[in-house]
């Protein structure tokens, strides 16, 4: 993985952003919309390069538009998590946009798929811009991630640089603050360029947190892949790609995973934990920990579960649990670390806390009647383990204490399903969608609000 930094002397004299006319300085006339640098992904070149298409170049447009239509399809099912009257639908269908949980430092996943922007004239560009941003508008108080897919970017779907300018316009201070990182997947010397280009209008900054992936491999670092819907085209092209490699490169890509320790506590079954557990505690110990510190710490700290912590940090506490040594958060007293290690720990369980059972309950959960919701999930979490029932119970009643001083930290019971829900289940294939992500973060909404008669005996 490597980054690109761009640097904009304005930062050097204390400016976060550019001017408003540093961008007005970029001067796009409409022959130059059409001057695009040539992508040098050999994949791409079989799409449409013009704008009047014979026969034959009708053809591949349509095989191109096929092939990331019948992509979606295999993966997230037909439509879209919108209805079909919803004013955003007709972006939202093509799943360019999608929200994949967390990242592995606790960081929201906000992933965006050029191989699924249709041709120019079956996309409104405006209007995929303004769906962008009621997307992040979701998220932008939390610190985020996003992460860019850009093989499938072609001359046939390419937006214009003055909807590119248009855009970075759009994106104000409120949407720049808290991405943490920025990394774009398979970048190409179009992609290169274009950063080139636009380097006048980017803050150092911003331009810090640009960093380019050039495998999928490199991702496991920021976030487990399986988490993603990655386009069938992009994984076809990383595996060309790494095919070129020599084998011993290959080999040094893919580290063979190491096998558990004795005192391991992250990634290991609940009921493996109590069993190693000495008073044989159905809740770990690391939510036990976590849970402890921040109700004495952390109730009145605002925007708390939002942040995330020093990457360092995170991994120094997660193999100090690992291997069995005693960790203490009152003396590095972070609150914001032992938010994110709480996150990460119900994340890296091998089966959510909700259980790959109830899936299809939860994500189904909204059909049932409002009088009929407390008894629906009554009865499904009867159906939980020992383990995760006593767990999922310690944490929302911690979760109801956080709420209960919103009106300090800003954490509401919307808030809070937010950020938990992607953490509490997920589908047996891993991947987290817009279509799943919002019924699973309504159920925990519920679970919140109800938790009184839920949880009453």
């Amino acid at each position: 993985m490597s980054s690109d930094l761009l640097v904009d002397l304005n930062d050097d004299l204390g400016v976060d952003d550019p001017p408003s006319n540093a961008l007005d300085q970029l001067k796009l006339s409409p022959m130059g919309d059409k001057l695009w640098p040539p992508d040098d992904s050999s994949m791409s070149k079989s799409v449409l390069r013009q704008s009047v298409f014979s026969p034959r170049e009708e053809s591949k447009r349509a095989f191109f538009t096929a092939q990331c239509e019948t992509d979606i399809s295999k993966q997230l099912g037909e439509g879209s998590h919108l209805t079909w009257d919803h004013p955003y639908y007709d972006i939202a269908r093509h799943q360019i946009v999608e929200v994949a949980g967390d990242d592995n430092f606790g960081r929201k996943v906000i992933v965006f798929n050029a191989c699924r922007m249709p041709p120019h004239h079956e996309l409104d560009h405006h209007k995929l811009l303004m769906y962008l941003k009621a997307t992040l508008d979701q998220y932008v108080e939390s610190d985020y991630t996003l992460i860019y897919f850009h093989n499938g970017l072609t001359s046939e779907n390419k937006p214009s640089l003055s909807w590119l300018r248009d855009a970075y316009r759009e994106f104000d201070r409120k949407y720049k603050k808290n991405i943490k990182a920025l990394y774009i997947v398979h970048p190409t010397m179009f992609i290169k360029t274009l950063l080139i280009l636009f380097k006048p209008l980017i803050s150092f900054k911003f331009g810090r947190k640009i960093n380019y992936i050039n495998y999928l491999s490199e991702l496991e670092d920021i976030v487990k892949c399986e988490q993603l819907v990655i386009p069938t085209r992009v994984r076809d092209y990383d595996e060309k790609i790494r095919a070129s490699l020599k084998a011993s490169v290959q080999a040094q890509m893919s580290p063979p995973r190491s096998p558990p320790l004795p005192n391991q506590q992250f990634g290991v079954p609940l009921p493996t934990l109590r069993a190693r557990s000495s008073d044989n505690e159905a809740v770990p110990l690391v939510m036990r920990d976590t849970v402890a510190f921040l109700m004495e710490q952390g109730l009145e700290i605002e925007g708390i579960f939002r942040r995330s912590a020093n990457v360092t940090l995170v991994k120094d506490v997660q193999h100090r649990y690992n291997s069995g040594e005693e960790v203490s958060f009152s003396q590095m007293e972070d609150v914001h670390l032992a938010a994110v290690i709480l996150k990460t720990f119900l994340r890296e369980l091998p089966e959510p806390l909700l259980t790959y059972q109830l899936y299809n309950d939860i994500v189904n959960f909204h059909n049932v009647d409002s009088s009929s919701q407390v008894t629906a999930i009554r009865n499904m979490l009867v159906m939980l383990p020992e383990e995760n029932y006593a767990s999922l119970k310690f944490l929302i009643e911690f979760l109801v204490q956080v709420s209960a001083q919103s009106e300090i930290n800003k954490m509401n019971n919307a808030n809070l399903a937010v950020v938990f829900g992607p953490n509490l289940l997920w589908g047996q294939d891993a991947a987290m969608t817009l279509s799943a992500i919002g019924p699973i973060n309504n159920f925990t909404r519920t679970l919140l609000d109800q938790h009184y008669k839920v949880f009453s005996p």
